[in-house]
Formats: C-alpha cells, structure tokens, sequence
C-alpha cells in the first residue's frame, strides 16, 4: 500500500463555518453557490466566444482582445412575440459569417450580430427528440412519436405515420449502450439525414404505475430483460432534395446491434458498426446512402469475451480515403488509421493507457487532439498524435482531470480542469506549440468552511499484483488517537470511476458533509471499473460482484489495519451498481459490515436488461452457474445488519422488481431489511428529492452505526 497525496485544513473548528446539504448536495437551495466558479465557452471558427445569459463575447486568440458581440435584448426587440431566454447555449458554427444560432420560445433562428438584425427563423416545434443542421438549415424532430423534417423554407415534411410507442423513430436505441446517445443524424453537407427505427413490438412489458392519478394508472415501459426477446432496429435515410426515405439493407435485425452511426465527407456513404447479440463478434460496414446497398466490410474484431464499439469513426480533415476508429483489442483503447485506397487499418497510439476521447484535428500540423490519461491512471491529460510516429505530447499542464474543446482548426483548445487542491482552472492552449494563457482561475468556493483531509493513494488487488487506487476522506477534527466509525461508498462496475485527480480526488460532497459528522469515508476503485483497460474490466466477465467484492475486501483488509479505524462500525452504501455490491457486500460479508444503504440495487442479473446484461453475464440459459452465484435472493437468509433499500418506484433502468423481490426472500428467511421508496421518481431522485434522499441516507448510519 502507498500512500500518494493528502490535502488537508488545519483551521480550527470554532472558526470555520459547517456544510449543510441544501450547500453539498446536487438540488440543494444553495449547491450553485458552493460549486466551482465555471464559464460558458465555445468557439467561432478561431475566436473563443464567452458566453453570458445576456450577452455574447468574442475573444481574438492573437491579441486577447475580448469584444461583445451583442446582447439578448438586441435580438427579442425584432422577434415581438417571441423570445429567447439564454444566449448560453448560442452557438456561432459559421467561421466566415457574423451570423449565430439561437433558440428562442418558439423558433429556431439565426441572427446577424454586425447587421444586428433576424436574418432567418423556422418553427422550433414542441419534441421529444430533434437535431438542427447547420448546413441546411434544416430540422429534424419526433412529435407525436411520428419523424419530421422541417426544411430552411419552413416547409415541414411529415416522414412516418406508424410511430407509436412500439415503433420509436429518431431516438436512441439500445438502450443508450454502445455510445449511442441520439437517433438523428445530418450528412456533412445538410442533405440527408440518417435515423434509427425501433420496432420493440415483440418487447416484454414492464408494468410501472402512476399512483397521482385518483385511480392508479398502468405506465408500462419496454424492458427486454437479459435472455429473452429484444428489440429489432433498422437505419433509414431521408433524401432532402428527392424527398425519398431508403433504409439501409443490413440484413436481419433480430438479434444484432447497429450502432455509431457515421457518413463519408462527400455524403455519399454511411458507416456503422454492427454487432451479434452475444457481442463478440464486431464489424464495420459501408452502406451506399442514396440506394441503401451494403458496400463493403471494412474491419473485424471478435474477442472471446466481448468487443464494445463506443465511437464513431472520424475521417482526416485533409485526407477522405482515410479515417481514425478506436479499439482496445490490444488490451486498451487505441486510434487505428483506416486507408481506405490500401482497405487495411494501422495502429497509431500505443502503450498501458486509455485513449479516452478523440477531440479533433489541428489541420495545420495535421495532427490529432486527444484525451488519455497516459501519465497517470488517474489523470486525463490533452494530447497531440502525431499520426504517422504515434509520438504523443502532452500539452496541458500535466496536472489533474482536462477536458478541452478545439477551435475550428484545431490551432487552439480551451482547456477546463481541476486538479486535488484546485477547484478549476481554464487555460487557453496554442496546441502547435503547447502555449498557454489563463482565462480563468476559480475561487474555493468551500473557502471559509469547516473541511476534511482527502488522501489518495494506492493497494494491491485480490491477485496480489494489480494496483488499486482509493480515496480516504478523514472526519473533521481528526485525532488519530481516537477510533472512527467507517464507509465505504462503492460503485465498482463498468463505465465508471470514483477515484481521479480532480478536486479533492474526485469526492462526492456527501462524503465531505458525512466527515463533517465524524465519519471516515473509504472509496475503491475496483478491478472491473473503467480506464484501467480491457482485462482490467473484464476480469468479471460472467461473475458480476465476485472479483469486485473480493477487491473490496482487500480494501477492508488495509482499513482494518489503520488504529484510527473502528472495524466494529463499518458500513456501506452505493447506489445502481453500488447498491448490488452493498446488497453483496452486507450479504456476503455479514459479520464485517454493520450498516448498509443500497440505492437502486440490482439483486438477481436475469432481471437487468439485454444489452448490458448479457456483456457481462451471457444469458441465463447460456451461464446459469455465474446468474445463480450473483443473485443476491439466496443471500438474504444472511443478512445480520441493518441494511436499508431505497429504490424510485418508477425506476425504469433497475426495475422495482429487484427489490420487492430481495424484500420477499428476506420475509421467506426472516431476515429484517429496511425499505423506502420514491413514489414517481426513476433511476436517480431529481431536484430537491436529492436533498431528502441524503438526509436519509445519513440519518440511518446515525441511527445504526454511530
């Protein structure tokens, strides 16, 4: 074990004021006032735009002169009875134009900052679903579950007229895996537009229930569980300029993944990755967008586990017979350069790291722009590639979490981050030559109050080879004479990470309002969690919670050995994922932990949904041992402690069903769980319910574990 960093307050308790949760938690009445100072940036062709509710601002990346562009009240004296509310999210995507794109009340706009005049305006349309086109000025959106196009002449097109809630068109699909996060997608040149059609028809209804009507009503929700029927997907292209929708002739849908959707620079082509079911078997194919016809495959990637195609493929801004793709079929994510003349794929990036986002092209060194976190785990850093070597150059300052967005050629970036002990910092970076100027340095907002010790460092995992990183939050006022009651807050599952080099480690302000109350917080980042590479995640591959909790223990082991911490009150709590490991956790492991607080747990996997289910688990039918040695339902008969189940009644991602069935077996074992519910709310309490939620949450480790 080693220790790696600790930052602390030495302050004395008498001076400093005290956290509430209306200050920490997310909802709370005054969370804005005590999150970091944040500005609103984006960028018009190579000018930085700084954004304000009222007024726009364009900085010269040369001179750093700074001029405002004009003000919200300059546009809604031309729109009379219309309105736009927020210039925070305007956007300026026309590098040679002094035009922007706003929203207003009713419109979708553009407004000439130098005439100071509307130079054009389309319905905006009430949607569930839309994607504007800045090349055609065209918009595409779902109203009434059926697919429309409104054209730059107001002319709306309706596509579909069989959408339903069984037939979902323009959304994503798949459940959001696979990167998905939307259904509509422009061509570069604004004349087509590709989208998903859904049919979940054949799809298992999951009977929700709104309990605010005066009689309950029944809201189902589509939900193919893990093993049985799932949903059929087809991409279909609309033709602007004919008017003519085509789908693409992918073959079959039953059973496979269509998904990254992407289009050549002349238009003239789609791109998708399709997947099996079992998702071990990957392959990239071309499609002709004005007939439909598959073209060709042009890569194949199969693992014995899973292989999980995350990103769209990006063509060079010089070069359109050749593009970037990402895999992590060498053990972590890399770029590949695909040429499209040679119909062969070359890796660029190389090493123990994780290429975790593709940000763009600096076009006049021809290089690439990327997020890694090469220099530390626990780092994401901004990169340049250097696409022929794979040299790699850092240029940022080399500290903490980075998150940048490129200007149009690439020649600047805005660099966001935070790092332990600096709550954000913007830089504005010259990325030919790594240069950079400060923008904006962000005041501790936490200034003045009472605060904990955060530390960070390292263990070994349950092989006895693997490092693990974790975070300890110490209790204000830290006597290492005395002995703490401890948490341990875990996630532990994929696509996620609590421990990293943003502020205070990455800690969740409850953990700072829970150390203000006495308690040590204990948080791992266990093997099976994300940015560690693929071996590094699938070592749970069909055995969900097992290699996680025997992790976990090992963090146990090293919190047991600390003379500050009471091993007679240890307690868990997580949520989602975090709440099948605390449900495992206190089930497994009953004589070690005395209280548990599990959100939204997960009990038995045959429950979860398909696509996510079976990646990590197969199906029922195919790895029964692995489904019945995770279900947490055989467990309950070993519940010792008091452990509480809070779930939102409505939770249409972790269906209630798991936990009114943990509930039924404890009532068969005699065991005496607790139980609260959220009527109306999801996955995730919303707004002020958050505030109620941790309020509970901590009153029950008072009650239980104090």
């Amino acid at each position: 074990m080693a220790i790696m960093a600790t930052i602390g307050f030495t302050a004395t308790a008498q001076q400093l004021k005290q956290f509430t949760l209306e200050d920490l938690n997310f909802g709370g009445n005054n969370y804005r006032n005590m999150t970091p100072k944040n500005m609103f940036l984006s960028w018009w062709g190579d000018k930085l735009i700084i954004h304000d509710v009222e007024y726009l601002e364009a900085m010269d990346m040369k001179t750093a002169k700074r001029d405002t562009l004009f003000n919200i009240k300059d546009v809604n004296a031309q729109l009379k009875d219309d309105k736009v509310y927020s210039l925070l999210y305007a956007n300026c995507p026309y590098a040679d134009k002094t035009e922007v794109v706003l929203m207003s009340k009713k419109s979708i706009l553009t407004y000439d900052f130098s005439k100071k005049k509307v130079v054009w305006k389309i319905d905006s349309h009430n949607s569930s679903a839309s994607k504007f086109c800045n090349e055609s000025k065209a918009l595409a959106y779902i109203e009434n579950n059926q697919l429309h196009v409104t054209e730059a002449n107001n002319q709306d097109r309706q596509l579909t007229t069989d959408g339903s809630r069984e037939i979902v068109y323009g959304q994503a699909v798949h459940r959001n895996e696979f990167g998905i996060e939307e259904g509509l997608f422009w061509s570069p040149d604004g004349k087509r537009l590709a989208f998903y059609r859904m049919d979940q028809s054949m799809v298992t209804d999951y009977p929700q229930v709104n309990t605010f009507e005066r009689e309950a009503t029944l809201e189902p929700d589509k939900y193919p569980m893990a093993g049985m029927t799932s949903h059929k997907v087809t991409v279909g292209v609309y033709d602007l300029e004919t008017k003519n929708t085509i789908y693409l002739n992918a073959g079959d849908p039953t059973d496979r993944y269509f998904t990254n959707i992407s289009w050549s620079p002349d238009a003239t082509t789609i791109y998708m990755f399709e997947l099996n079911r079992d998702q071990n078997d990957c392959r990239l194919v071309s499609y002709n967008a004005a007939t439909g016809e598959k073209k060709e495959e042009l890569y194949h990637e199969t693992h014995e586990k899973y292989v999980e195609p995350l990103n769209p493929l990006t063509f060079l801004p010089w070069d359109a017979t050749k593009f970037l793709m990402q895999s992590q079929k060498d053990g972590y994510n890399h770029l590949y350069l695909y040429d499209l003349k040679k119909k062969a794929a070359r890796q660029v990036t190389k090493g123990n790291f994780v290429i975790e986002s593709l940000l763009g092209f600096n076009k006049k060194t021809k290089t690439a722009v990327v997020l890694a976190n090469a220099d530390s785990p626990i780092q994401r850093n901004i990169y340049t590639v250097d696409l022929k070597s794979g040299k790699m150059r850092r240029i940022d300052n080399g500290d903490g979490m980075h998150q940048a967005q490129l200007s149009e050629s690439g020649a600047f970036a805005a660099d966001k981050y935070s790092a332990p002990d600096t709550p954000r910092n913007i830089d504005l970076i010259n990325t030919a030559t790594g240069k950079a100027s400060r923008l904006m340095t962000a005041e501790n907002p936490w200034k003045g109050y009472n605060i904990p010790e955060y530390s960070c460092g390292t263990l070994k995992a349950a092989d006895g080879v693997t490092d693990l990183y974790y975070r300890m939050v110490k209790p204000v006022g830290f006597d290492p004479e005395k002995k703490y009651p401890t948490v341990i807050y875990v996630y532990g599952g994929p696509h996620a990470h609590n421990v990293d080099a943003s502020w205070h480690y990455g800690s969740r302000s409850w953990e700072t309002y829970m150390a203000q109350k006495g308690y040590l917080l204990f948080i791992l980042d266990n093997r099976g969690s994300e940015r560690r590479g693929r071996d590094f995640e699938q070592a749970t591959f069909r055995q969900l919670g097992q290699v996680e909790m025997a992790d976990q223990m090992k963090g146990v082991e090293f919190l047991k050995s600390l003379p500050y911490v009471d091993k007679d009150r240890m307690g868990v709590h997580g949520w989602s994922f975090g709440g099948f490991m605390t449900t495992s956790l206190m089930c497994n492991y009953p004589d070690v932990f005395k209280v548990g607080v599990a959100g939204g747990p997960v009990i038995d996997w045959k429950w979860y949904e398909v696509m996510y289910g079976e990646r990590y688990m197969d199906t029922p039918e195919a790895n029964p041992e692995g489904y019945e040695k995770t279900s947490l339902l055989n467990k309950a008969k070993n519940l010792k402690g008091k452990l509480q189940i809070i779930i939102g009644m409505n939770d249409p991602t972790v269906v209630p069903q798991h936990a009114l069935q943990f509930l039924n077996a404890c009532v068969e074992a005699g065991t005496q769980p607790d139980f609260f519910v959220y009527p109306g709310e999801g996955h995730n309490m919303m707004g002020h319910a958050s505030v109620h939620l941790h309020e509970r949450i901590t009153q029950y480790f008072e009650d239980y574990l104090k």
